[in-house]
């Protein structure tokens, strides 16, 4: 006993869980639908990439390579110092700096957006279609619409200026017969009116057509752009990459819809760079030249001083010759001296390029510092010669220095001059730009599908678990149980009963009963079994009247009344069926004929109950007493005494009374009809009717006096899981 009321209670404890088995046959019941969804997204999926215009990309590789300085005797002094190298992050910053683009955009005259006017959607694709199967030409427009471009279109701008107040806005370029051409604002306003090749102006806009291949009346959308907004526009679409760490090699690329386009925009970056690069070089080498040749006649003039002075000497002197010691001397002085001239013109070619605290100019004042020291430990040994010697070390010291400064300085010109007129750079392009057309790089067909597919099943998901939480009808009798009513009936939906309903709803006066029309569906068999649990129910009944309602309407509570009836008369038994419904009432849609008189009219007096009550055909047992019209008063008629003895009249002549009444939370007919029966059914409906208001429905019957026996589960759907399931089995012979 005690594992039974454990078993018994479990649903209820577990409720707010996870049930793994629920959830997948949720899914299973869902299962067509899911399919159509994902079915769906990919059917958009292929026409997507059908008709999405391709996405082509445009790439090119250049080498940065170290910097050799410009001025000779200054390189191994640079890389003795640890000087930097141009990184390829500085390079790739450069590359894609206004000046370099600003010059591409300037040369392929892309502040100017030219495009033909197409179809929407599968526009586009027509015209690839056909470009790609008959190059050169030019296609027919279809169905007439010669304003769109079907194929082959092309509009070369070579000029367009347009006021302020135009630049970024669209254009409206119509071609015309003869190679004459229309230019209008987005408010149709003629700007101006032009032939192909020849410079037109007007209303202050200037435009010159380049080339113009398009049927009369084709339109193109023509904007003028602000220069930049257009680079700043393909500064971000330029992507560049280092191939390997501190390799200095970058890849260049760029995405466009136009093939062509995109590869010339890109190969002019790479050009443009590499000549801005070596005009930069060779600007240096300039700059250097002219110092050099600068400081040339300074040199010479000291050098000529110099040389006069060591003559004057010597003639003073009558030839005095240098001894070996003091030869000694002057080697090493002039050696030193030399080094210090060099030294000393690399300061000033730094000061022109560096602070005095940055390392490579410090480095140099060390060694400046060093031959100085060097200097005066010479300056020393020069002291303690005689005046004579002295005075020639000095004089003929000064004279080789000089030529040896001169004659340097003259080497470094030719070679300045070489450098400045053949100067490489240090940029290389390694691979030109170029495009691959037979694979864009969008769009990816194997790459949409698959995301096409996966979307799909997210959505058909989305879908299924969120109709799932938002409809929350009761699926499971059990759950009717907990509100106290007993389920005397579980009735599967009929497909049948459906096609039925379309023709009930043409309202053709026919007779429209499942349990006549398909003897043999599980919904007739259900409500045979609804017979036999109603035979035991009715035996503590006061009477012999049967009411059937409903919570809500579209609950069944018609078909269920209408086709029980029928069954019970197929036993045998007299039944009497009554539409109470004097609001909406459609018993005479199922059963057939019309509700012209009916309750309403033997209630009111306005007719007997002999030309009321009519036999429904092919049912010889059943009787059937339509609503009647619709009267002002349908309650108030139902509380009538008339009412009273009118049921008490019928139930003593018919073994059974079925009364179809509105909804009860619709209207308080449902109660007042209930004081009569005895015994009361109320019809739920699968995934329609909720808990809440069954319940509620069940409250109202109870708080107005009227007991409710139990209720009818109706139109119950087949579902992989839950108690609901053995609704459904397959029926073998006859029914009975």
């Amino acid at each position: 006993m005690t594992v039974q009321l454990a078993t018994l209670q479990d649903p209820l404890s577990r409720e707010d869980e996870i049930d793994l088995r629920e959830v997948l046959g949720t899914l299973r019941d869902y299962r067509w639908r899911i399919a159509f969804i994902i079915l769906a997204f990919i059917a958009l999926s292929i026409v997507y990439v059908m008709l999405v215009t391709p996405i082509y990309q445009a790439t090119s590789i250049v080498q940065v390579e170290q910097k050799v300085p410009s001025l000779p005797g200054l390189s191994a002094l640079t890389q003795e110092l640890g000087a930097s190298d141009s990184t390829s992050t500085t390079e790739s910053a450069l590359i894609t700096s206004r000046m370099v683009v600003g010059a591409a955009v300037d040369k392929l005259n892309l502040k100017i957006e030219a495009e033909p006017n197409r179809f929407p959607l599968i526009g586009g694709f027509i015209a690839r279609h056909f470009a790609s199967k008959n190059p050169g030409k030019l296609a027919t427009p279809l169905f007439g619409m010669s304003r769109y471009d079907w194929g082959g279109s092309k509009l070369e701008v070579f000029q367009l200026d347009v006021p302020d107040s135009l630049l970024d806005k669209p254009l409206r370029l119509t071609a015309g017969e003869n190679g004459v051409y229309i230019l209008q604002d987005k408010d149709d306003n003629v700007l101006l009116v032009g032939k192909v090749g020849q410079f037109s102006q007007s209303h202050g806009v200037s435009a010159q057509i380049w080339s113009l291949a398009a049927n009369p009346g084709t339109r193109f959308r023509v904007v003028r752009h602000r220069e930049l907004t257009v680079i700043n526009k393909l500064q971000k679409a330029i992507t560049t990459t280092e191939l390997g760490k501190d390799s200095g090699i970058i890849q260049l690329t760029y995405n466009n819809t136009n093939a062509a386009m995109a590869a010339d925009f890109l190969q002019q970056v790479g050009e443009l760079y590499v000549r801005q690069d070596i005009d930069r070089n060779s600007a240096e080498a300039a700059s250097s030249l002219k110092f050099v040749r600068e400081q040339l006649p300074n040199v010479r003039r000291d050098l000529e001083k110099a040389t006069a002075a060591l003559n004057a000497f010597q003639n003073q002197a009558h030839s005095v010759d240098v001894s070996m010691q003091t030869q000694s001397l002057l080697d090493q002085s002039v050696s030193i001296e030399t080094n210090l001239e060099q030294l000393e013109m690399q300061q000033a070619q730094l000061q022109r390029q560096f602070t005095p605290q940055h390392p490579a100019y410090k480095s140099l004042m060390q060694q400046i510092g060093q031959l100085q020291a060097q200097k005066g430990a010479i300056e020393k040994k020069v002291n303690g010669l005689p005046d004579t010697q002295q005075e020639l070390l000095k004089l003929n010291r000064d004279v080789q220095v000089n030529n040896d400064t001169y004659t340097g300085l003259l080497n470094q010109a030719q070679q300045l001059d070489i450098a400045r007129a053949g100067t490489v750079g240090n940029v290389r392009i390694i691979d030109k730009a170029a495009v691959d057309v037979t694979d864009p790089i969008w769009p990816k067909g194997m790459l949409i599908l698959l995301g096409g597919t996966l979307l799909g099943g997210f959505v058909a998901l989305v879908y299924v678990f969120m109709r799932e939480a938002l409809n929350r009808g009761i699926e499971d009798p059990t759950v009717i149980e907990r509100i106290g009513l007993p389920v005397y009936a579980t009735i599967p939906v009929s497909v049948r009963e459906r096609s039925l309903q379309v023709r009930r709803a043409r309202g053709d006066g026919r007779q429209h009963m499942l349990v006549v029309d398909a003897p043999k569906d599980l919904a007739t068999e259900a409500l045979r079994s609804l017979r036999t649990s109603l035979h035991f129910a009715r035996l503590e009944a006061k009477n012999n009247v049967l009411m059937i309602s409903g919570a809500s309407p579209n609950a069944g509570k018609t078909f269920v009344a209408a086709n029980l009836a029928a069954v019970i008369t197929q036993s045998g038994q007299r039944v009497l069926l009554i539409d109470g419904d004097m609001r909406m009432g459609s018993l005479h849609k199922v059963l057939g004929g019309r509700p012209d008189v009916g309750l309403s009219e033997v209630i009111s007096g306005q007719a007997t109950l002999a030309d009321a009550v009519r036999e429904v055909a092919s049912l010889e047992n059943l009787h059937f007493l339509p609503r009647g019209k619709v009267p002002p008063n349908p309650s108030e008629l139902l509380m009538n005494a008339r009412f009273s003895d009118l049921v008490n009249h019928l139930k003593s002549h018919y073994d059974l009374v079925i009364i179809d009444t509105p909804p009860v939370l619709v209207a308080t007919d449902a109660s007042v009809i209930g004081h009569h029966c005895g015994t009361g059914l109320l019809v739920v409906r699968f995934g329609v009717n909720q808990v809440r208001e069954v319940a509620l429905a069940k409250q109202r019957f109870e708080h107005d006096g009227v007991v409710i026996k139990g209720a009818i589960f109706n139109a119950v759907e087949k579902r992989s899981s839950g108690y609901y399931s053995y609704a459904y089995y397959e029926l073998s012979g006859t029914a009975s």
